[in-house]
This record gives structure tokens, sequence and C-alpha cells, in this order.
């Protein structure tokens, strides 16, 4: 992960909706954050792809859309975690769905933070600059 002084954190997006996916890549890109500068984000649109993107190499953060057209972003993470995939990377789960059992469901599976949908462009931002400092 960056301390801010050499290359930004290599972050996986997995979301569905092509809108999502370039508005936060545009966050990100446009994020003047000393922890987020030269981030390298990659996107997969859903499970399958999140699959064979970690497959290939690690992630420091994977950023992960809960309903996905082939499977539940929880189940993911609660699978890969039990398998020691994830062991080095952060979640943050993303959700439309900002009720408690949501959030609980998220903490539960794994993923270290939630971040509801809508959401602006700060939270987000904070919330990957805190995943990608030391000791997350």
């Amino acid at each position: 992960m960056s301390d801010g002084a050499g290359p930004g954190p290599r972050i996986l997006l997995v979301e569905d909706e092509p809108v999502n996916r370039a508005l936060v890549r545009a966050m990100i890109e446009r994020a003047n954050r000393p922890r987020l500068r030269g981030a390298e984000l990659l996107e997969a649109a859903s499970i399958a792809e999140a699959r064979a993107a970690l497959a290939v190499r690690p992630f420091d953060i994977l950023l992960l859309d809960v309903r996905l057209p082939d499977g539940n972003g929880f189940d993911l993470v609660a699978e890969l975690r039990a398998a020691g995939g994830l062991a080095a990377t952060r979640v943050i789960i993303v959700s439309a769905s900002v009720l408690a059992t949501e959030r609980a469901v998220a903490v539960a599976s794994g993923a270290e933070a939630f971040l509801g949908k809508p959401f602006l462009a700060a939270e987000l931002l904070d919330l990957l600059e805190g995943q990608a400092a030391p000791g997350g």
C-alpha cells in the first residue's frame, strides 16, 4: 500500500453498472490525496471477473458492490477470506441498501468498511485513503 512516497494502492473495483464504474474511476483519478497518488484501478463487472483478477495478482483494496449479476459480494468476501485469499486486501463493501442489517452482514463477511450508495466523492476518497494507510 502507499505511504504517499511510492506507487499508490492497487484497487479492484467490482461493479456491474458501467456508469457507476466510470463515476468511481473519475473520483479516484481526480483525487488530490497523498495516499491515493498513483493509485492503480482495475475494474470488474462480475464475481467471475473479480475472481479472475484476484487470481492473477494481489490488490490492496477491493471495492465491492453487493448485488452483481452472477452472485453476492458478501458471499465472495466470505469465500475468499475463508480460503485465505484476501489476507492483505482491505475490503470496502458498497451497497444501495443502507440498513443496519446490511452493514452488519458486511462486517460479518469480513469487510473492513461499508459505503452506502449514493455517496459523495469525499466519502469514497476518505475510506480509500483510510484503507490505504499503513495498518488500514
